[in-house]
């Protein structure tokens, strides 16, 4: 099977969300699935048919992530010593070279990606025009509209 890279705080968020869907969520699930049976007709029982939903998505999603972290290279790139090069994992901060705008971003795995929080995907074209580089290269990035130069300032594995 491909194994997939992630950080170590997305290996422990996954491992966070499993642990509270079987922990609190399924037996929550259980209990309103016992109470709906207890009121009479199932064919009939829209508590208990919103339930077992409830259920499905539940057990779904449990298998979703136990998938996921099977198949997960869990990568601390607080352990590597920091040479400069964009890895998975580094925080990059880069400036575009026409405006002058400095913006930072941090490589995670495909599942971890957020660019609210600026945790961009390993997958995402910005990053993979950025895997390999090392502090003051540059690098430009095509965009629908135009193309974009970016100088890489800082490279931190944090």
């Amino acid at each position: 099977m491909n194994q997939f890279p992630m950080t170590v705080l997305g290996a422990e968020a996954l491992k966070a969300e499993l642990e509270d869907l079987k922990r609190v969520k399924r037996p929550q699930i259980i209990a309103a699935i016992a109470d709906a049976r207890e009121h009479g007709d199932l064919k009939e029982n829209a508590e208990y048919h919103a339930a077992r939903e409830q259920q499905g998505f539940c057990e779904g999603r449990i298998q979703e992530i136990e998938a996921k972290l099977s198949n997960a290279q869990i990568i601390d790139v607080t352990k590597m010593p920091n040479n400069g090069r964009v890895i998975f994992g580094a925080t990059v901060s880069i400036e575009n070279v026409e405006t002058g705008e400095e913006v930072t971003y941090r490589i995670v795995g495909d599942d971890e990606a957020d660019i609210k929080k600026k945790l961009i995907s390993v997958n995402s074209p910005i990053a993979r025009a950025m895997i390999g580089k090392e502090i003051d290269d540059a690098f430009t990035l095509t965009t629908p509209s135009s193309e974009v130069e970016y100088e890489i300032v800082k490279v931190e594995y944090i």
